[in-house]
């Protein structure tokens, strides 16, 4: 399993944005990794990364059709405080620097959650684990057209629903 365990990072990020429970994509990253495990032979071998995102996302839309049939909600509290993830100032940064990028990245966050699943993947497949659309179109199983074109309505909902939180 060494071959896979580069991608543990992007395989929870995957998860962790696709249902947005950190436990629960835990679980799925976990799962993901037994069932690479027990496919490994019907493996090809040209892209690791991209085989084992394919699975964790396989997994995250059943576990998100099995929980959204009882009505569940899996939104957690994002805005618990975590301590580890403080960064240090800079003696260049002011603390209204810091707030305003905090700001920031909490609106995204908010505006990345609300996103349809479908486009929230494309977008972070791209633009978070830098994948190619050669490499989100063989993940999600749609033609690279598709990929594009979910990125591009993607960024589209993501610019309109970021002007909207923005706004008083």
């Amino acid at each position: 399993m060494r071959l896979l365990e580069p991608y543990m990072g992007a395989a929870y990020n995957l998860a962790r944005w696709l249902l947005r429970d950190e436990m629960a994509a835990q679980d799925m990253v976990q799962e993901s990794y037994m069932r690479a495990f027990t496919a490994l032979d019907k493996f090809d071998g040209s892209n690791p990364k991209a085989w084992l995102l394919a699975i964790v996302r396989n997994r995250c839309y059943s576990w998100l059709k099995k929980n959204a049939a009882g009505g569940a909600d899996i939104r957690l509290d994002d805005d618990l405080l975590n301590p580890d993830e403080i960064p240090e100032l800079s003696d260049h940064d002011t603390p209204e620097h810091f707030a305003i990028n905090a700001e920031t990245k909490k609106l995204l966050k908010r505006a990345l959650d609300d996103l349809p699943p479908i486009f929230r993947e494309a977008f972070i497949l791209k633009e978070l684990e830098e994948l190619s659309y050669k490499e989100i179109a063989s993940i999600t199983q749609v033609p690279i057209g598709t990929v594009m074109s979910r990125l591009a309505r993607g960024r589209t909902l993501l610019k309109s629903a970021l002007g909207k939180l923005d706004s008083p």
